[in-house]
């Protein structure tokens, strides 16, 4: 069955001048189970019309920050808004969310799916139906449009869920882990399918232990770990928290030259490595060619994604990311 899908109540569209910067934000926003802080005091604010990425490993706290936002399960403390509304479930059919425990009638047809999970969103039956075949149908998916949900692929289900998320056209999306278990060939459709709902100003939230996804997709991203942001802004401005690293080879191996290298200067693979020099790269190009060093190769490399978040969340967070199951092959 399909689950935390909240009990909706109708709620009027604001008009294009009311609608907020914010599609979602929270405020000090805390929630506990038992002695376990799973939300520790997180800030957060996703602008209208963009793709935000929640990263972090499993246990971080994103999959309750979601829910909490939503509305699906209250703070203990902070306050937070959805869509500009203090009442989260006001606004649920204004959302499209894909829960990280995914489920689906095993017996219903692909498109009649769809459908429901449109209705539940208060998109009429028989409107539901016709634009799910139309989805299945544009998306390659014709010969399962009549298939019953255990007929079909792995990453044809997770399809055809995503499909019913979106069914009802809303104005947010929110997928927790929307790559997990996908292989590569789904995971790029997933994504380009992300970018075409983000072209039509939809806003994208989404969870994710995978920091290549985050990087393709997001504008801005939040990196949480042990129940808190340790970082949030665009991927650009993560990699900018570590300077750029200089990866020089060079003819000769000593000389008066070596005195102008940094001090914090490593040798790697026969090439000297160490950190962009805060007055560029131009004074040390000098001194190299004075000193006739003889460079055979000099490269900038700018760090990571991955680098950044080592150096944000820590090496023991981005360990268990890594360690984390990787997407199983399509059966």
């Amino acid at each position: 069955m399909i689950g935390d899908t909240p009990a909706l109540s109708p709620a009027p569209v604001p008009a294009p001048s009311a609608r907020p910067a914010y599609a979602l934000e929270g405020h000090g926003l805390v929630k506990t189970f038992g002695s376990f802080r799973a939300v520790d005091g997180i800030d957060i604010a996703v602008p209208a019309g963009t793709i935000y990425g929640v990263l972090g490993p499993n246990g971080a706290g994103k999959t309750t920050l979601l829910r909490t936002l939503l509305g699906i399960i209250d703070p203990d403390e902070g306050t937070r808004t959805l869509l500009g509304e203090v009442q989260p479930l006001r606004m649920a059919r204004q959302v499209g969310y894909l829960p990280e425990e995914r489920g689906l009638y095993p017996s219903m047809k692909a498109y009649e799916a769809i459908a429901f999970m449109g209705a539940l969103r208060g998109l009429p039956l028989k409107e539901g139906r016709v634009r799910a075949r139309a989805m299945l149908e544009d998306y390659g998916m014709g010969g399962s449009i009549d298939k019953p949900i255990r007929q079909l692929s792995k990453g044809m289900a997770q399809t055809v869920q995503l499909f019913g998320t979106i069914i009802h056209e809303p104005r947010l999306i929110v997928l927790d882990e929307p790559f997990s278990g996908l292989d590569a060939i789904n995971q790029e459709k997933l994504e380009a399918l992300i970018r075409e709902q983000a072209r039509q100003g939809v806003t994208i939230l989404f969870s994710t232990h995978v920091i290549a996804h985050a990087d393709r997709l997001c504008e801005r991203i939040a990196i949480v770990a042990g129940g808190r942001i340790r970082f949030e802004g665009t991927p650009g401005e993560a990699r900018d928290q570590l300077r750029s690293q200089v990866r020089l080879r060079t003819r000769v191996s000593d000389g008066a030259w070596r005195r102008a290298l940094p001090a914090d200067t490593v040798a790697e693979d026969g090439a000297w490595l160490f950190a962009l020099p805060d007055e560029g790269i131009e004074p040390l190009l000098r001194a190299l060619l004075d000193g006739q060093a003889g460079i055979e190769s000099l490269s900038i490399e700018r760090p990571g994604l991955h680098d950044a978040f080592v150096a944000i969340a820590g090496a023991a967070a981005a360990q268990q990311m890594q360690a984390e199951p990787t997407p199983e092959e399509d059966a």
